[in-house]
C-alpha cells in the first residue's frame, strides 16, 4: 500500500514537472555529453557506459551505476549524465606561427574519455570547451618550437607532445586524452610556391649528382677496362716474346747440335781412307754451286783470274785446309788414342 501511494505520487509529480518545470539545468554542453537528463521516477534503469550524477537537496549524493537504481522523489535529482565511451572532438582550424616565422593554418581531431564522472561534472564548467581551448593553445605552443620543415617531418612527435600536455592539465577534470591527430596543415600561397621551387631544385640537384656519379662510374669503368686490356696485352706480348726466345734458343741449340754432329761426322770421314778425295769433291761441288749463283743477288761480281780452271781452285782450297789443320792445337794423348782406335777399327773391318 505504501509503495502504491509512493508510485502514484511520483508519477503525478513527474507529469507536473514535465508540464511546468523549465529545463534550465540542461546546458548545450550537457546535451553534447548526454542527449537529455532523465527525470526522477523513483525506479531508474541506467544504460551501460553511462554515469548519472545524483544530487540530494542540491548537494552531490552519489553516482548511479548501470542497471536498476532507486531514488527518493523531490529530494534526489539527476544533475549530470556523463558518457564513459571514447569521445571524438573536432578542434577548429586556427593560426599558429612556426619557429621560422611562417603562419600556418592547422586543425585536428581530439580523442578523449571520461575517467572520473565526479571531476568531469564539478571540476570544470564546460569540459568540451575547456579541452578544445587547451588543445589549441598547446598546439600553438608546440608549433612555435619547430620550424616549417620539422612540422611536416615530426607530426607524430608533435601529436604525442600535445597529448602529454593536455593530460597534465586535464587530470583535475577527470578526463583522459587518448590521442590527438593533426588533420590538415595549410601554408600561405607564397610559402607553398617557394616550397615547390625548393623541392624542384632539390630534385634537379639529385638528378645532377646522380648523372655526374654515373659519368664518373662510366669513366672509371672505361679506364679500368683499358688498364686490364693493356695488362693482358702486355702479358700476352711478354708470353709471346718468352715463347719466341725459347723457340729461338731451342733452334740455336738444335742448329749447334746439328752442326757439331756434322763437323764430327766430317772429321770422322776425313780420317778415313780416301777422305781427301771426298773433301776435294765436296769443295768442287760448292765451287760450281757458288758460280751458278753469281750475279743473282747483286750487280757487283768479283771473279778470280782463272775461273775456268776448277782443278786449281780445288787444289788451292785443299792447300788452305791443310794449312789450317797443321796450325790447329794438338789434341790430348787420350783423344789421339781414341782417334787412332777409331781409325784402326775401319781398317780392321776391311
Amino acid at each position: 500500500m505504501m509503495f502504491r501511494t509512493l508510485f502514484r505520487t511520483g508519477g503525478a509529480l513527474l507529469q507536473q514537472t514535465q508540464r511546468t518545470a523549465p529545463r534550465l539545468w540542461v546546458t548545450p554542453v550537457q546535451q553534447r555529453w548526454a542527449s537529455s537528463l532523465p527525470m526522477n521516477t523513483v525506479v531508474l534503469f541506467v544504460p551501460q557506459q553511462e554515469a548519472w550524477v545524483v544530487e540530494r537537496m542540491g548537494r552531490f549524493h552519489r553516482i548511479l551505476e548501470p542497471g536498476l537504481n532507486f531514488l527518493i522523489p523531490l529530494l534526489d535529482r539527476i544533475r549530470y549524465v556523463q558518457s564513459l565511451k571514447e569521445i571524438v572532438i573536432d578542434v577548429p582550424e586556427q593560426s599558429a606561427v612556426s619557429l621560422d616565422n611562417v603562419t600556418l593554418q592547422i586543425d585536428g581531431v581530439l580523442y578523449l574519455r571520461i575517467l572520473d564522472p565526479f571531476k568531469a561534472s564539478y571540476g570544470v564548467e564546460d569540459p568540451e570547451y575547456a579541452v578544445t581551448q587547451l588543445a589549441q593553445t598547446t598546439m600553438r605552443s608546440e608549433l612555435g618550437k619547430l620550424t616549417l620543415d620539422k612540422v611536416f617531418r615530426e607530426r607524430e612527435s608533435l601529436n604525442s607532445n600535445i597529448v602529454h600536455s593536455i593530460n597534465q592539465a586535464s587530470d583535475e577534470w577527470g578526463i583522459r586524452c587518448l590521442r590527438y591527430e593533426i588533420k590538415d596543415i595549410h601554408v600561405p600561397p607564397r610559402v607553398k610556391e617557394s616550397m615547390q621551387m625548393q623541392v624542384e631544385a632539390e630534385r634537379k640537384k639529385r638528378a645532377t649528382v646522380l648523372e655526374s656519379e654515373g659519368t664518373r662510374e662510366a669513366a672509371i669503368n672505361v679506364a679500368e677496362g683499358r688498364k686490364q686490356a693493356q695488362i693482358l696485352a702486355s702479358e700476352g706480348e711478354k708470353a709471346e716474346q718468352i715463347n719466341k726466345a725459347a723457340g729461338e734458343a731451342q733452334a740455336v741449340l738444335a742448329k749447334a747440335e746439328a752442326k757439331s754432329k756434322a763437323i764430327r761426322l766430317l772429321s770422322d770421314a776425313l780420317t778415313e781412307q780416301n777422305g781427301n778425295a771426298a773433301a776435294s769433291l765436296s769443295v768442287a761441288e760448292q765451287y760450281v754451286s757458288a758460280f751458278s749463283n753469281l750475279a743473282k743477288e747483286s750487280n757487283t761480281v768479283l771473279l778470280p783470274s782463272n775461273t775456268g780452271d776448277i782443278s786449281s781452285m780445288v787444289t788451292q782450297a785443299m792447300t788452305i785446309y791443310s794449312r789450317l789443320s797443321k796450325t790447329s792445337p794438338k789434341v790430348q794423348p787420350r783423344e789421339v788414342e781414341e782417334e787412332s782406335e777409331d781409325v784402326n777399327q775401319p781398317e780392321s773391318s776391311q
